[in-house]
């Protein structure tokens, strides 16, 4: 994800911050933190970014120049800009607050001095702190779903039905053959590795599942096919798993 204005201001090293215009954009993304003081920043900024700054840009400006320096951050691309209130102003200058709540643009001060080296290295930690990995797909809520519902039994029979009415060995036999197929797409040369058996063998048994269960190139029917063999492991001794005595 990635890190927002908001994300920012409820670090402590922003408790001090105050926020006087654009709140409805505290949700943008921020790339990066730097400290500016030129007039002419908005020419070197990337976009995404949240300038820091003790006022010397708007130093000697007329309301006019000022204007134009919020205006041209606005554009730039700039998420936001804080100004610390101390050294040149004790106030925001008039034309750039107005401006600002014009363009609905995040302004930010402090009344305080404030360390800049400690904003940007806390920003920057947040921003670049590794991003979570996804967690693996899972078909958990849907066993679940339906060993809750009481459905699973139903449900192994109208997937497996034909399978599970064979007699222990050929049942185990395909059963393995099948689950092997599924974990691999249908890589029958991997599925053949797996189970130790040649690609020839895995035809013939390729041909005796689909004897008994029909089409098994169907998405649909194959996320079915998968289901009702993890269900068949999860209500005992696996099926799916047990070897051919």
């Amino acid at each position: 994800m990635h890190t927002t204005l908001h994300d920012l201001l409820t670090l402590p090293a922003f408790a001090a911050v105050e926020v006087v215009s654009g709140r409805t954009h505290l949700d943008q993304p921020v790339a990066w933190v730097h400290v500016s003081e030129v007039p002419d920043a908005a020419r070197f900024l990337t976009g995404g970014e949240l300038l820091l700054s003790t006022g010397v840009p708007l130093q000697g400006g007329d309301d006019a120049a000022q204007e134009h320096y919020l205006r041209s951050l606005a554009a730039g691309g700039a998420q936001g800009l804080m100004l610390e209130l101390v050294r040149h102003f004790s106030e925001v200058p008039a034309a750039v607050l107005a401006a600002a709540r014009q363009l609905d643009f995040p302004l930010l001060v402090a009344r305080q001095e404030i360390s800049f080296a400690l904003l940007t290295r806390a920003a920057h930690s947040r921003i670049l702190a590794p991003v979570a990995a996804p967690a693996e797909p899972s078909l958990e809520p849907l066993l679940l779903a339906l060993s809750e519902t009481g459905r699973s039994t139903d449900f192994i029979a109208s997937h497996l039905g034909p399978l599970l009415a064979l007699p222990l060995r050929p049942r185990a036999t395909l059963l393995l053959t099948l689950d092997a197929l599924l974990a691999v797409n249908f890589n029958i040369t991997e599925a053949a590795r797996r189970l130790g058996v040649r690609r020839q063998t895995m035809y013939y048994r390729i041909e005796q599942l689909r004897a008994m269960l029909g089409d098994l190139e169907d998405a649909r029917r194959q996320l079915g096919l998968r289901l009702s063999l993890e269900l068949l492991r999860g209500s005992g001794p696996g099926e799916a798993s047990r070897p051919p005595c």
